[in-house]
């Protein structure tokens, strides 16, 4: 254990703001990636029973639509984070 996080029942958690959003923006990735997964799944049941209904096909559509929206949103706001703050500014603590 380092004298620079709290031990915690989560694992050590950094003190600092940095680490701290370092670690917990990768588990918050974890938890979107899940969700959009789920909708997507949900989405592609409801396409395969929607039995031609024109309803419940653009409901299904907008499912999946907006899991992989919001996926992708999360994901390049990762690497849009990663190439100003550690490729450009070089902030130190974001390495």
């Amino acid at each position: 254990m380092t004298p620079d996080c709290s031990p915690t029942d989560f694992g050590c958690i950094p003190n600092d703001p940095i680490g701290f959003v370092s670690k917990f923006y990768g588990i918050g990735l974890g938890f979107v990636g899940g969700t959009a997964l789920i909708f997507i799944i949900l989405g592609g049941y409801l396409i395969l029973t929607s039995q031609g209904n024109p309803e419940q096909l653009n409901k299904a559509k907008s499912y999946i639509f907006y899991a992989l929206t919001g996926l992708l949103l999360a994901v390049f706001g990762f690497v849009f984070q990663q190439i100003i703050f550690v490729d450009l500014l070089k902030v130190p603590g974001f390495e």
